[in-house]
């Protein structure tokens, strides 16, 4: 993008704001749209969005066709709820390996362990900022009957309630809540054995928080952790790909136009709808790097994204400011750890991940060529090979095997 275009996005963000301090908010509904797609993708900046080529109508019908016909977020597993400390529910699924019934095992489970059992650990996934646990898909179908896995949604995503604290007490979303939800989920869905954690973006923030909070159960029970596009702090450094002048601008107005939207949420709502299309571009470019990307899953991303509040959007951001848990990762410093990024993530740059890698010697640093910030969706091969050695080394699938699958919807 150039920096006069960044200039354009930044004032049309100002322009944003400006309008909330007054009455004119139907006449800034389209600018917000715009706005809250960006936020909704994970970046705290604009873009300059691609002239539209496909008519609206037609762009329409494709997406339902996408919708109706796409595998991904079709996985289900055993329902659960955990209470966080505020109350908050949070929903979580369990998926159980496949029971051995002697000479009908599984062809894949024959494959991977013949007569033996698996290694009885629980791999716990953690999701995204805007997202939720359906984006681990392909992972969690490669893995499906083969490991005891756990997928949860984060509050005020996805399946799982709003959060108690914010809606009643107003208190604001930190990161170090997120930890505590994380051990109410482990505490529910895997009260004893060992756990692998996986966390992406928000995710590994998440995996940090609950080592700050409770370093003796990492030592205690978690045998391996995977850190997959997320930052230990900084985020206030980040560019988003802008040039210098936008993202001045940008962060100058961004708090303001937060707090203004969530204050807003059923009109910019609205507005968001009625700019659905500006989103796809938006979301494509925060999310993704290749050009050749699956329309479905691009889709799939989108809905995802779309699907979060922008209250929800508002509530959460100002967590990631004051995000800084560096020193939690010497809680790591004797566990396998994967380290693994998009070298073009604009969101949480691979930089990030190198610095976590840097604090952790013995971790495996992978660093994925043309892939964005949803590496798991655009590379889920790359990540369930690394993610498959990971829990070899743990003994939780053998050396010589290899997980596959991850192209599938339903293994």
């Amino acid at each position: 993008m150039s920096e006069s275009s960044a200039e354009r996005v930044a004032g049309a963000v100002a322009a944003v704001a400006a309008a909330g301090e007054g009455a004119g908010w139907r006449r800034a509904t389209g600018l917000a749209g715009a706005a809250i797609g960006v936020l909704a993708a994970g970046a705290a900046a604009g873009v300059a969005i691609e002239r539209m080529t496909v008519g609206r109508g037609m762009r329409r019908k494709a997406q339902l066709a996408l919708d109706s016909a796409g595998p991904y977020g079709t996985l289900r597993g055993t329902p659960g709820k955990a209470v966080a400390d505020d109350g908050t529910e949070l929903y979580y699924e369990v998926d159980d390996i496949d029971p051995d019934p002697g000479p009908n095992v599984s062809p894949r489970r024959r494959r991977l362990f013949g007569r033996k059992a698996p290694a009885p650990v629980t791999v716990v996934f953690c999701h995204g900022y805007c997202l939720g646990q359906d984006s681990w898909h392909f992972q969690r179908a490669a893995l499906r009957g083969v490991v005891r896995t756990v997928h949860w949604d984060q509050r005020s995503h996805g399946r799982s309630g709003r959060g108690v604290a914010q809606t009643r007490d107003g208190v604001p979303v930190t990161i170090d809540q997120l930890g505590r939800d994380l051990k109410a989920v482990l505490d529910a869905a895997v009260p004893e054995g060992p756990i692998v954690l996986v966390g992406h973006s928000m995710g590994g923030m998440t995996v940090m928080a609950l080592a700050a909070q409770f370093p003796e159960l990492i030592r205690d029970r978690v045998v391996a952790t995977a850190f997959v596009g997320t930052s230990s702090g900084r985020l206030g450094e980040v560019n988003f790909g802008l040039p210098l002048a936008g993202v001045n601008a940008v962060r100058r107005v961004l708090p303001g136009v937060l707090k203004a939207l969530g204050q807003q949420a059923e009109l910019v709502e609205k507005g968001r709808r009625a700019t659905a299309e500006l989103f796809a571009g938006v979301i494509k470019r925060y999310s993704f790097a290749g050009r050749d990307i699956d329309p479905a899953i691009a889709r799939f991303a989108e809905r995802m994204i779309e699907s979060t509040p922008i209250d929800v959007v508002a509530e959460f951001y100002p967590a990631f400011t004051d995000h800084d848990k560096t020193e939690a990762l010497a809680a790591f410093r004797d566990l396998p750890v994967l380290v693994l990024a998009g070298v073009r993530d604009l969101v949480t740059p691979s930089e990030h991940s190198e610095a976590i890698a840097d604090l952790l010697p013995e971790a495996e640093l992978v660093l994925v060529p043309d892939a964005g910030h949803l590496v798991m969706l655009e590379h889920p091969e790359a990540v369930m090979d690394r993610l498959g050695d990971l829990l070899a080394r743990v003994g939780v699938v053998p050396t010589t095997a290899t997980v596959v699958g991850c192209d599938s919807a339903s293994s």
